[in-house]
């Protein structure tokens, strides 16, 4: 057995022992290794986490206990836990560095984006960990700031390769930000340990049967088993009265605290609640508050020779449950008395945040002095990243604020934060809140606004009692009108926002994008110069919608040539903006161009910007739009890898993972089984949620597989349904695979009609792209000479673009169609080149059908089986393709958000497989991607 705090033996742990033990020795050798204990409160989490700091004894330790009352401070937890390794913070690249030094109060610059935060810890651990192991241990998770939770999430789910163990104590019952992590369940002790420890903790005997009933009525819980000799009479213990009816363990405990903290000297307690409630446990600040509430610091004596505190450089609780209690023990006045001398006794010029927060914790009514500070404190949270307790902050100064003017204002600027905080209906109380306040026209536009914002929001998260998505983009429109005569500039981003809503509204509301155009576009024609990258693409995508393509393709190539530019507009407008319109607007803006070389800039230049920001909440759509662009130019592997990341991230930041270009990689890959089901997931989602882009999506999709699958009637009945309405981005897409398929059936009626759209968007786009897609479906129209051009022009316009997939399509195309015209010898020459290309990208279906026309031709071809990158991870062949680009083992540690010891481990590997010894060696060797 091994003692624990308290010289009480650890009992009934020899399975959880071993495992951790097992955790430690993974760490000691190089392997990273998180793991979260989870249970309920007095279980033994925290002796087994004590345990596991034992076992490590020769690791440098960084550990932080979550505390009720700090939930609303900002990076309070993580900076605890990262004090003792700051010695290493100069060894970060300077944005990690500077984002953590901000994001602390170290310094002073821009807000950080709290990932690049969780970046920059990431990186200071594995610092940390080069000359011996980490232990991180984090007790009381539940009751960590939000920021700082999801930052540590964050962090344990990208170490990998270094020396270095997180171990999370976490009560049942309370949201996290941890699942998924890997999980211990700590339940209650057996009965036989269980009766053990209860005997070792009694002074007197007890009745067994007693006995056996305390032990089934904790469960097994150690902390309500060493609880029982304090709150059980001998009698009782003896003769077994006892009430019948029985709370939960954790309840009982803390009840049981209660009543020995009641029982302490008056004085005694309000020291006691003092302690509570600040929980930094700084023993100087506590007695300077209580030299303001004239106590002498010996009256704490009492509370420690009852075992509920510790008073030395830190306060310490016996338990956390003891500090619980002896806050919820005082009533509201008692609070109300020691938060004010806490308010007296923090410095104002260090720590102005918990002062106020004291502050206003002390006040009974409205106080306008106090909401004034609280308002400079949320700025402060905000620029620190805290957008969470800046949005508590904002919510407790409008609270207390007696103008009803100022009181509306800041109402307005907490349910904001309250919303970006992910806060929905704390955000709709403030907004009523303010709706209370005598509010100017334009803050009631901005209401209207705010409530339209997240009403989509939840049309897109698909709760039961959501509203329709088109129902949601019908009040954005609304409240895009009503800013209109009011704000000019928040009116155009409302019109951007009311945009992207109406193209996922699509079908469910046909006429909704052409009212968002049309009103867009008449708010937008009164700009007398057109500047901003954001109004020129609300410009050229409301012309595009009310005009056609040729209508708004100055203002489009404008707005996108500008983004693409690195000087061409600020960055961190370029981010908002980006966030503004999802960007599903930026995206469709840049596929209704036919512009390959623009789409790939265009892509690219958004991954590199949220990656240089750290901003994870665009990063995953931004590599998402990445991804679907290594889709058309054949590099699937590629977008494989994009996609594995882009869920990661989303996983880490608690988004839901991104399917649309998802399901297009899978039908291109030709996987019935994989991309039927993605289809079939995917349609009871439109349906469920009313969102008819992604109907549109779905559609499309099954008609690439379809097509690839040669199962043409399907293909047809897809693209059909799914050009039933003109999708932004990808309806020109679908018209080509409405052309193929009909082309197969017979249906020269629906090939017409594909071609005459098609002549509409791509045949105006004047690119290589657009005008051999078009040449390519007039072929399949065409008959003898005529269609031989046509097929020609197709295959030299599209060998001159990045869209390889569509090239490889063109020339399978070109082979059918000469097979026919019984031309063998030129159909097995285009045959072959589809069937190499297809084969290399990993779209087994088309080139399964290539195969089968070449055997037409008399060509002799074994089937293959296609290679999605041999023996390396997709993550491997991203790293080792950095690596080749020249790219270092740090930089490529930011770009892909894992540390440099793990691209380390990752090459390594990477070596090992292609059989070389060094990055110089990785220019001169070749691997599928």
């Amino acid at each position: 057995m091994t003692s624990v705090g308290g010289g009480q033996p650890l009992r009934g742990r020899a399975a959880e022992c071993e495992t951790l033990r097992g955790v430690v020795a993974d760490a000691r050798s190089g392997i990273s290794r998180t793991l979260v204990l989870r249970g309920e409160a007095g279980v033994g989490k925290t002796a087994l986490l004590e345990y596991a700091v034992r076992q490590a004894s020769s690791f440098r330790l960084a550990q932080v206990s979550g505390v009720e009352s700090e939930m609303e401070l900002a990076f309070a937890g993580l900076q605890q836990l990262c004090a003792p390794l700051l010695g290493h913070i100069d060894e970060l690249p300077e944005p990690q560095r500077n984002a953590l030094s901000v994001a602390f109060g170290l310094g002073v610059g821009p807000t950080p984006d709290r990932f690049l935060v969780g970046l920059a810890v990431l990186s200071l651990m594995a610092a940390a960990a080069d000359d011996r192991p980490l232990m991180c241990v984090i007790d009381d998770a539940q009751w960590l700031d939000q920021v700082s939770v999801q930052t540590l999430g964050f962090v344990a789910r990208r170490m990998l390769a270094e020396p270095a163990a997180m171990i999370f104590g976490v009560r049942d019952g309370v949201e996290d930000f941890l699942t998924g992590l890997p999980e211990l369940r700590v339940s209650g002790l057996p009965d036989s340990d269980a009766r053990v420890l209860l005997e070792s903790v009694m002074f007197g005997g007890i009745d067994p049967r007693v006995r056996d009933r305390i032990v089934a009525e904790t469960r097994g819980n150690p902390l309500a088993l060493l609880e029982v000799p304090r709150t059980m009479s001998a009698a009782e213990m003896a003769g077994g009265f006892r009430p019948a009816a029985v709370r939960p363990p954790a309840d009982r405990v803390e009840s049981g605290f209660v009543e020995r903290i009641k029982a302490l000297p008056h004085d005694t307690r309000r020291l006691v609640l003092a302690a509570a409630a600040e929980p930094v446990g700084d023993a100087a600040l506590f007695l300077r508050a209580a030299e303001h509430l004239g106590i002498s610091a010996d009256a704490l004596i009492p509370a420690e020779q009852a075992g509920i505190i510790e008073f030395g450089p830190r306060m310490r609780f016996h338990h956390p449950l003891v500090r619980s209690a002896a806050y919820r023990a005082a009533d509201i006045a008692e609070r109300r008395d020691i938060h004010r001398a806490l308010a007296h006794a923090t410095d104002s010029t260090i720590d102005p945040d918990r002062r106020a927060w004291h502050a206003a914790h002390a006040t009974a009514g409205p106080d306008d002095a106090v909401a004034k500070e609280l308002e400079a404190s949320a700025w402060r949270a905000q620029t620190r990243g805290g957008i969470a307790a800046a949005a508590t902050f904002l919510e407790r100064a409008a609270i207390l604020t007696a103008d009803p003017e100022l009181r509306g204002s800041r109402a307005i600027a907490a349910a904001q934060t309250k919303r970006d905080a992910a806060e929905p209906q704390t955000a709709y109380e403030l907004l009523a809140l303010a709706e209370l306040s005598p509010l100017t026209a334009l803050q009631q536009a901005e209401i209207g606004r705010l409530r339209a914002q997240m009403e989509f929001t939840r049309s897109r998260s698909g709760a039961g009692d959501a509203p329709q998505v088109d129902q949601a983009a019908a009040r954005l429109l609304k409240a895009a009108t009503r800013l209109e005569s009011l704000h000019d500039e928040l009116a155009r981003e409302a019109y951007v926002e009311a945009f992207a809503a109406a193209m996922y509204a699509s079908r469910n509301q046909p006429d909704a994008l052409v009212r968002v155009a049309t009103a867009a576009r008449n708010a937008v024609d009164r700009v007398t110069d057109l500047r901003h990258p954001i109004d020129l693409l609300l410009s050229g995508m409301a012309h595009r919608v009310t005009g056609g393509l040729a209508a708004g393709t100055r203002q489009l190539r404008a707005a996108l040539e500008t983004w693409c530019t690195p000087a061409g507009s600020d960055d961190v407008q370029a981010l908002r903006w980006m966030a503004l319109a999802y960007p599903v607007v930026h995206e469709s803006a840049a596929g209704e161009m036919w512009d390959d070389d623009l789409l790939d800039r265009m892509s690219s230049a958004m991954v590199q910007r949220a990656r240089a920001a750290g901003a994870l909440a665009l990063l995953p759509p931004a590599i998402a739009f990445r991804a679907g662009v290594y889709v058309l130019e054949g590099e699937f592997a590629a977008a494989t890898a994009l996609m594995e990341e882009a869920d990661a991230i989303s996983v880490a930041i608690g988004h839901q993972p991104m399917k649309y270009h998802k399901v297009e990689l899978a039908a291109w890959q030709g996987d019935l089984a994989v991309a039927s089901g993605l289809i079939e997931a995917g349609t009871a989602e439109a349906s469920a949620k009313g969102e008819g882009r992604l109907a549109g999506v779905i559609g499309y999709t099954a008609a690439i597989l379809y097509n690839g699958l040669g199962r043409y009637e399907a293909a047809l009945a897809a693209a059909t349904e799914a050009c039933g309405f003109d999708d932004l981005g990808f309806y020109g897409w679908c018209l080509l695979e409405l052309a193929e398929a009909a082309a197969h059936t017979g249906d020269r009626e629906a090939l017409a009609m594909a071609v005459r759209r098609l002549e509409e968007g791509a045949g105006v786009s004047g690119t290589d792209w657009g005008l051999g897609a078009l040449a390519s479906a007039r072929a399949m129209l065409a008959d003898g000479d005529e269609a031989d051009a046509l097929f020609t022009e197709s295959v030299e316009r599209l060998g001159r673009t990045r869209v390889r997939s569509q090239l490889a399509r063109a020339h399978l195309r070109y082979g059918e169609w000469l097979r026919r015209q019984k031309r063998r010898g030129a159909a097995r020459e285009h045959l072959g080149t589809a069937h190499e290309m297809f084969t290399g990208f990993g779209a087994r279906a088309f080139a399964e059908r290539a195969r089968r026309e070449l055997i037409g031709t008399g060509e002799k071809v074994r089937k293959q089986a296609i290679s999605s990158g041999d023996e390396m991870t997709s993550q491997e062949a991203q790293i080792a393709q950095l690596a080749r680009d020249g790219l270092t083992n740090q930089e490529i540690g930011a770009q892909l958000f894992i540390s440099t010891h793990t691209v380390e481990w990752h090459l390594r590997k990477v070596f090992v497989k292609l059989g070389i010894s060094s990055r110089r060696q990785l220019r001169t060797v070749s691997w599928p991607h």
